[in-house]
């Protein structure tokens, strides 16, 4: 019999424990009325028209370009031109390359295929 008694006694004690105050003065939050009551009273600084002065770049478009001026003397630039010796890179580049003259001028086919060539070295003698 105490195990009932004791049961009633929880269940009585467990619907007191959940009975609570529902009143509207309780409800109110303090903080928010606060919070809100500060976010209508706030006014923000006025700022001055002219406060971006100095960390503002003004804008300034680039110059325009001169568009190009052929020589007065073309003719003469040109004759110039034709008379002067082709430079000498071209056939320094082929002499590093290990080809001869008429290899160069075959073209990729052929260097690839000097390329895949087996290298003979030159034994050297002990």
């Amino acid at each position: 019999m105490s195990s009932m008694r004791f049961l009633a006694q929880v269940s009585r004690s467990a619907r007191s424990a959940r009975t609570f105050s529902s009143s509207a003065a309780s409800r109110t939050d303090i903080i928010q009325d606060i919070y809100l009551r500060e976010l209508k009273t706030y006014k923000p600084p006025v700022v001055a028209k002219d406060a971006h002065v100095g960390s503002v770049k003004i804008l300034s478009p680039p110059a325009a370009p001169k568009p190009p001026v052929l020589p007065a003397d073309l003719a003469a630039e040109l004759a110039a031109y034709d008379v002067a010796e082709p430079t000498k890179a071209e056939v320094e580049t082929v002499k590093k390359a290990g080809l001869s003259g008429e290899e160069a001028g075959r073209g990729a086919d052929a260097f690839l295929s000097f390329l895949e060539a087996d290298v003979q070295h030159a034994e050297a003698h002990h």
